[in-house]
């Protein structure tokens, strides 16, 4: 049987990178999808691959940040396929970048608001139709980036990201009680638009795997098959965990 038969799922980020790969991933396994990002277009060709391949899938083109379209991406989950069980909360960017004295306050604001406020009204929503599934499963993506690493010009980024990461351990005891599990996953580097945005050159390429103990980078599929166990029942006691899937950055010292 399908991993994930008859459950319906919301993952944002669906664009491009791990999103997309988790979507395609998803409905292989039987979810129903709702993908969300910011461009129609790629949300379009994505659907259309999902259906060709016999799933079923609907996309919202919208802006994480905007608390209205957290509500109607629950809304379009639940009017349409009556339930909602589980959530994906992909969508980030990497941000203000740089020398920390240099990173304004409208860069600041603008990450912490992109990876973590969007986090937050995402969950916001989602938790009231979580509860009411038989496992409900809440993901956000996070990053080794501030929680077993500091890197120099990522402090924005790092902490929006752990903030999630905090967020995440209070919404799993929180809402563990009625059955809702809880988890993070934080990747290494991975072969996406914004991955490829640090390793930019040959150079950086090899710097960046050579930070990983398997000293190569993810592929984005790699990624969304730790966040489909965290969706499905193989996880059924994991909660309230930030969930490495970094390729060995945390304990690379080669």
């Amino acid at each position: 049987m399908d991993r994930l038969e008859n459950k319906v799922a919301i993952i944002t980020g669906a664009s491009s990178g791990i999103g997309r790969a988790a979507a395609k991933l998803f409905a292989t396994q039987g979810a129903k999808i709702i993908a969300g990002a910011r461009r129609q277009a790629e949300l379009d060709q994505l659907i259309e691959e999902i259906r060709v391949e016999g799933g079923q899938a609907l996309a919202i083109a919208g802006d994480v940040t905007d608390e209205t379209y957290a509500k109607t991406l629950v809304e379009v989950a639940t009017g349409t396929y009556g339930r909602l069980d589980i959530a994906f909360n992909n969508a980030g960017t990497l941000g203000a970048m740089g020398d920390t004295p240099d990173i304004t306050l409208e860069g600041w604001q603008d990450t912490l608001s992109t990876n973590l406020t969007s986090a937050f009204l995402g969950a916001k929503h989602q938790i009231p139709a979580l509860l009411k599934s038989d496992n409900g499963s809440l993901i956000f993506t996070s990053t080794f980036v501030g929680h077993t690493i500091g890197m120099p010009g990522m402090a924005a980024y790092a902490a929006s990201k752990a903030g999630i990461n905090g967020m995440m351990q209070c919404l799993a005891a929180e809402f563990g009680p009625q059955g809702l599990r809880v988890n993070s996953l934080l990747p290494g580097g991975t072969d996406t638009p914004m991955g490829r945005s640090v390793a930019n050159s040959p150079e950086m390429e090899d710097f960046v795997k050579g930070l990983h103990g398997l000293k190569r980078i993810a592929e984005p599929e790699e990624i969304a098959k730790a966040a489909l166990f965290l969706a499905s029942d193989d996880a059924s006691f994991v909660t309230g965990t930030a969930m490495l899937v970094e390729g060995g950055v945390s304990i690379n010292k080669t």
